[in-house]
């Protein structure tokens, strides 16, 4: 365990947050790679995997309960020294990322033939999109146990290994891409299919070193079959702090999947190229949400040990550092949005509608980096409710609109990119407000140092 209760908060907030960030780069290499190889493919299945690669995002939703449920526990039992609270949520979040994988296993190969026919535009995505989807939902189950074990060492302070393991997935990821889409040395090509299959092998390899990390390495949390029997107390617990958050991700799927199905009429490029859009646009917000990350273990770890005054220096250097980031990216998307999208598109039309979308929600991008920090500081005082609340506005100042603006004659896809600013803007307002609040009531309580 790493102590975050005394030192610079800035250094500390620092020194995660960087091997955070290239962890969640090579995250996120994962799906620039498959996407890369899949492009050769043609737009049918460009759209085919960027709209069942939507589905991640209520994967995400899950995983996100235990990431966060488990990461704010064990980073309050960390600050209090609690070293068996700590043990006994970790063992119990390994139970809950078994049940989870099952549910996603059998809820996926029923419901991505029904999803895939709701969204895509023509039948070539539709095949497309299932086959790649369900050769990759084995690596979606699997996420589970991979995100709970990254997050209890985060919860401890520690970022290192779970950057390293990520690293490792994604070079195998690549190695399989070309083998297993194009058929590079064997001569048979899986296309769509094998970018799933790569990737899902790719994770099965990381759960595997993980656990081995655990089981030889990790002292402060581990494994122990004695914890693994089901303690409801403790699943409250976990559920109470990680729920909203991945109810949040799930409104990111249904916004998404209205995004989608608004464009629909637009044709499949249209579809492909606000995939491409998308997928470069999370690649961007990488350091801004890896500073958010870093915020909510070091907060959260002095909200455990009542340091209040440490808590609020951490929201104002994880602000401070995430908006000068965002703000550069931003000039990056104004100026060349095109640089960022044409190895993904290739048609002509795709880039186009890539490059525009880049262009116009890039004026959102340091609303959305202060929606992360927030959401961070939320995670950190245990109560993750005002950012679900935050985030649940779109339904009324995106989605709402959106559906009206495509019932409109003379309807443009420039209208729904300005749409999102307007929205995220105010989501970042609203996130403010109930943060500056939260903090003011979750510190009061907290008994001020002698």
């Amino acid at each position: 365990m790493r102590d975050l209760t005394e030192g610079p908060v800035t250094g500390h907030l620092i020194r995660l947050a960087v091997p955070i960030a290239i962890g969640m780069l090579f995250q996120t290499l994962y799906f620039l790679i498959d996407l890369y190889f899949v492009a050769q493919l043609g737009d049918a299945a460009i759209a085919g995997v960027s709209a069942a690669g939507n589905v991640q995002f209520l994967v995400m939703a899950l995983t996100q309960v235990l990431a966060v449920g488990t990461m704010a526990l064990i980073a309050h039992a960390s600050g209090r020294k609690d070293a068996a609270d700590a043990n006994r949520v970790f063992n119990q979040g390994v139970v809950l990322a078994l049940v989870c994988a099952t549910v996603t296993l059998v809820g996926g190969f029923l419901l991505c033939g029904p999803y895939l026919r709701a969204v895509a535009a023509h039948a070539a995505t539709v095949e497309a999109g299932t086959a790649y989807l369900q050769a990759f939902l084995p690596g979606l189950a699997l996420q589970f146990a991979l995100v709970t074990m990254s997050s209890a060492l985060r919860g401890t302070g520690i970022a290192k290994p779970a950057m390293l393991v990520q690293i490792v997935t994604v070079v195998l990821n690549a190695l399989l891409a070309p083998v297993l889409i194009a058929g590079w040395l064997t001569g048979r090509p899986f296309g769509v299919a094998g970018a799933g299959w790569a990737s899902s092998l790719s994770i099965a390899a990381g759960v595997v070193l993980m656990a081995l990390y655990f089981a030889r390495l990790e002292k402060y949390v581990g494994f122990e079959r004695r914890l693994w029997s089901p303690q409801p107390l403790v699943w409250r617990r976990i559920l109470r702090i990680g729920v909203p958050p991945g109810a949040e991700f799930a409104l990111m799927f249904v916004y998404m999947g209205v995004v989608y199905w608004v464009i629909r009429g637009f044709g499949p490029q249209a579809q492909a190229g606000y995939g491409v859009g998308m997928r470069v646009m999370q690649a961007i917000f990488l350091p801004a949400m890896a500073i958010a990350f870093a915020a909510a273990p070091l907060a959260g770890q002095n909200v455990g040990a009542q340091r209040p005054e440490r808590v609020r220096a951490t929201f104002r250097s994880a602000a401070l550092i995430g908006s000068a980031l965002m703000f550069a990216l931003s000039a990056l998307c104004q100026w060349r949005p095109d640089w960022l999208v044409h190895a993904f598109a290739h048609d002509a039309r795709s880039l186009e509608v890539a490059a525009e979308f880049l262009h116009i929600v890039s004026w959102n991008f340091v609303a959305s980096g202060l929606v992360f920090t927030c959401s961070g500081l939320f995670q950190a005082l245990g109560d993750t409710r005002p950012a679900l609340w935050s985030s649940a506005s779109r339904l009324l100042t995106f989605v709402a609109p959106a559906l009206v603006l495509a019932a409109s004659p003379g309807f443009e896809l420039r209208q729904l990119w300005l749409l999102s600013v307007a929205s995220v803007a105010l989501q970042a307002l609203l996130s403010l407000v109930l943060l500056h609040r939260a903090l003011r009531n979750r510190l009061a309580m907290v008994p001020a140092p002698a």
